[in-house]
């Protein structure tokens, strides 16, 4: 393990299913761990590290692919399975058997599986503006099909990193001028996801992503009830996911606490930071 330290938060590496993770680390206790989403990083989670710290070890990860977490090549290194391996096993190389688990976005998804197939690595889930996935196939509609056109598209190969970094990475920094907050994003923050994506082969790892959602989609998975109390917010306002996919949540989670955040955007924690962060110190008493 190499440490850097920055401020009050630490840098630091770790081996973990076969590659380096980078994460972001303050505090000491009982371990949290903060999984972002697409386009993002650890960075996502700036408004919650310091905040969350004084109660436990917060740990905000940078995924496979994504930040100064290593890149490998070739798209069966990112299926759901190898990122819920990824999850288990940087648990255990930080030397706990289970932690709180934060996700959003991709982040959420991942949480989502790890909690539903490993339940014993996680004592409480919170997760964001990602429905359950069987939520989602059970509510999904031709509205939600429109929705999730960029999935579509990112399963052709080259011409969706070519569109990505065309106009030197419009798409990118447009998704999040879509906050309710207008100061939600400085223009610091909208260049700090720019140059995350400009990584060299980070956004082959990050389509990665999507390119093996459809065979899991697809996948007739038996789906276990999660017994973990579990936190979802969700914001109202995400031109991505409807709020209907939260239908019947309840059906497949036993101990569900769903709250609705009305001025709030996709990006919920950076958006809403102060209402997410309340949710989640209550849920968390």
């Amino acid at each position: 393990m190499t440490t850097t330290s920055t401020v009050s938060w630490t840098h630091e590496k770790i081996q973990a299913n076969g590659i380096q993770f980078h994460y972001v680390t303050e505090g000491s206790g009982p371990l949290m761990i903060f999984l972002h989403g697409f386009p993002e990083y650890w960075y996502s989670w700036r408004h919650q590290i310091s905040e969350f710290s004084k109660n436990y070890k917060v740990v905000a990860l940078d995924l496979r692919g994504y930040g100064q977490t290593d890149r490998p090549q070739g798209r069966e290194n990112y299926t759901i399975d190898v990122l819920v391996d990824d999850v288990k096993e940087v648990v255990s190389a930080l030397g706990y058997e289970k932690c709180v688990l934060v996700g959003h976005d991709w982040g959420a998804l991942i949480a989502w599986y790890v909690t539903m197939n490993f339940e014993s690595y996680v004592e409480k889930l919170i997760v964001m503006n990602v429905p359950h996935p069987q939520c989602y196939m059970d509510n999904l509609n031709l509205n939600q099909v429109v929705k999730s056109w960029y999935i579509w598209l990112f399963q052709l190969p080259k011409l969706p990193e070519l569109y990505l970094k065309s106009r030197d990475y419009k798409w990118i920094t447009d998704q999040f001028r879509g906050a309710v907050n207008s100061e939600a994003f400085s223009q610091k923050d909208l260049n700090n996801y720019k140059e995350n994506a400009a990584h060299p082969g980070a956004l082959t790892a990050m389509l990665n992503y999507y390119r093996n959602l459809p065979a899991k989609m697809i996948k007739k998975d038996i789906t276990p009830i999660i017994q973990v109390p579990t936190l979802m917010l969700w914001g109202v306002n995400d031109p991505y996911t409807g709020k209907n996919s939260t239908l019947g949540t309840e059906r497949y989670v036993k101990n569900l606490d769903l709250k609705f955040l009305p001025n709030c955007s996709h990006w919920t924690q950076q958006d809403c930071p102060k209402e997410v962060n309340q949710y989640m110190s209550d849920f968390l008493m």
